[in-house]
């Protein structure tokens, strides 16, 4: 039964660490609210790099690509992942 909880130790370690390491979030995009972009929101999107874009709700790929570019990890923080249902159904 020790050694069960000895071999849990160490992934729940790592995992931990994974969601809550202290990221700079001085350079970091916010996020946007909207999950389709229309109008001038859209054209101005399309025409800033993929890593200086706001983050976006569904938006798996540019996401991915910038949180590698700015944490070095594309996963997302466990914050982040609370704040999701949030963040696509409440507009703020």
């Amino acid at each position: 039964m020790n050694r069960f909880f000895a071999s849990l130790g160490m992934p729940l370690l790592v995992l931990a660490t994974i969601f809550t390491a202290n990221e700079s979030t001085a350079t970091q995009p916010g996020w946007s609210p909207n999950v389709i972009a229309t109008g001038q929101e859209r054209e101005l999107i399309r025409a800033t790099p993929i890593e200086q874009r706001p983050y976006r709700p569904l938006h798996f790929y540019g996401n991915t690509v910038r949180r590698m570019h700015y944490r070095g990890t594309p996963l997302p923080t466990l914050a982040e992942t609370v704040a999701l249902p949030g963040r696509v159904i409440i507009r703020r």
